[in-house]
């Protein structure tokens, strides 16, 4: 019995195909069958109402004729194959209706779990007609996904009886990060750092690597001559520089487990990812050369170094789907594999945890090495809820017991900050919110000092 129960409430699910009655005629034969069985109390028998009740239902039946043939119902899909992830974006259905019957439709669209939506869509199909449906979506969870499915359930004229049916429409879409920060360093750079008080700086005239020395000619910088050179050929002769060639930046984004913590509308991996690309549009729009190297307890994705926005793309698409690993991060292995592909002096980002990064003690006299050869910055997400307990008031024994942790957590720390930045190392906290302008603000401070 259970099991036919079961099957008979699957019936009325969104289902590949099958005909099932709406809500208007399950009611209205209800109440039709109800009131006739009344019928029986004047002089009504059971058969003649078992006649009447078949009779009803051979007329609705009729009302099926009135309901299009499942290949006359067409649906299309449009979506943006790239979907920035936590951001509302609007899919277009267009629905053409081949017969020229009329019908109310209901879509689902077979999305994945994780995304946000709210279905059904309804809409009213004209005969030989077509109508465009939207709905909005919100992708919160990165990576590549294939939408195959659509399910349809359309009504006759009447409303008595519905079809339903499911649609192959494949579309592959990917869930990106959120490019919003980058977005805004590349439409206006200068307003994206203005609340740090950092300035961009030009390059200044007769400043970059010297090419060769030339003949003067009207409109030449008077403040280039070489006039050594000119008292010893008797003629105007002028230095030509031609611009600094790009500097080499190095992106290392940790995938580790405590890259995975929770924060206030992600995690730090996700944030790590975007503040990245935000550096990276910054120096790849400043001529430097930017590459990038992911890992966990071993490399798994190493982008070259290479200049020009279109690297940027590169990057993008490399890193997309990257995934938080249950497993600890291996510093050592990842510096040892950075130390073969980086051969040219160059700044080292390192987007991590520092709670796991300063555990690590026999990093720093590995890293003694890096920093020799490269400027090495740690970029990473202050822990709030460390600083807010640190900063509660101690109304209990509880609290206070909390407070005192929390404060002795911060000042070991500090010390351990201190000194690895004795050491000539770069380390860099910010709230979740603030990363990436504090790390695009560190590397353009380091670019405007020619500290590299």
């Amino acid at each position: 019995m259970t099991k036919l129960l079961k099957s008979l409430s699957a019936r009325f699910l969104f289902l590949d195909r099958g005909i099932v009655p709406t809500k208007r005629l399950l009611i209205g034969y209800i109440s039709i069958s109800i009131c006739i069985t009344l019928f029986t109390f004047i002089g009504f028998s059971w058969l003649q109402v078992f006649m009447i009740n078949g009779l009803i239902l051979l007329a609705s039946l009729l009302d099926l004729r009135s309901i299009p043939k499942r290949s006359d119902i067409q649906v299309t899909r449009s979506i943006p194959a790239n979907l920035e992830r936590g951001l509302n974006y609007i899919v277009n259905l267009q629905v053409q209706n081949n017969s020229n019957l009329s019908c109310h439709i209901q879509l689902i669209d077979g999305m994945p779990q994780s995304f946000i939506s709210n279905f059904p869509i309804e809409g009213v199909v004209p005969g030989r007609g077509t109508v465009e449906l939207t709905y909005p979506i919100i992708a919160p969870v990165r990576g590549k996904y294939l939408l195959e499915k659509m399910f349809i359930r359309y009504q006759s004229s009447l409303g008595l009886w519905q079809k339903q049916m499911a649609v192959q429409v494949s579309d592959a879409i990917r869930v990106i990060p959120d490019l919003s920060e980058t977005k805004r360093y590349l439409e206006d750079a200068q307003h994206f750092l203005m609340h740090e008080g950092m300035k961009i700086r030009k390059q200044k005239s007769g400043v970059g690597e010297f090419a060769q020395i030339r003949n003067y000619v009207v409109g030449d910088d008077p403040r280039k001559i070489n006039w050594r050179q000119t008292a010893k050929l008797q003629t105007v002769m002028t230095n030509q520089y031609e611009p600094e060639h790009g500097k080499h930046v190095m992106i290392l984004i940790d995938c580790g487990r405590t890259m995975g913590e929770e924060l206030r509308h992600t995690n730090r991996l996700e944030k790590a990812i975007e503040a990245s690309l935000t550096v990276a549009a910054a120096a790849l729009g400043n001529g430097d050369y930017v590459g990038i190297i992911a890992f966990s307890k071993e490399v798994t994705v190493f982008v070259p170094p290479d200049k020009g926005m279109a690297q940027l793309q590169k990057i993008l698409d490399a890193v997309y789907d990257l995934k938080v690993d249950a497993a600890e991060s291996n510093y050592l292995q990842a510096m040892n594999y950075l130390q073969t592909v980086q051969k040219k002096r160059g700044l080292i980002l390192l987007f991590s945890d520092i709670q796991a990064f300063l555990q690590e003690e026999q990093t720093l006299f590995y890293f003694e090495g890096i920093k020799r050869r490269h400027m090495f910055m740690l970029v990473t997400i202050e822990d709030e809820l460390l600083v807010n307990r640190a900063r509660q008031d101690p109304t209990s024994l509880n609290r206070a017991m909390v407070k005192g942790i929390a404060q002795e957590q911060i000042m070991h720390r500090k010390r351990q900050k201190t000194k690895w930045e004795k050491q000539g190392f770069i380390l860099v906290e910010a709230k979740e919110d603030r990363l990436a302008t504090a790390a695009v603000s560190h590397y353009i401070h380091i670019m405007n000092q020619g500290l590299l």
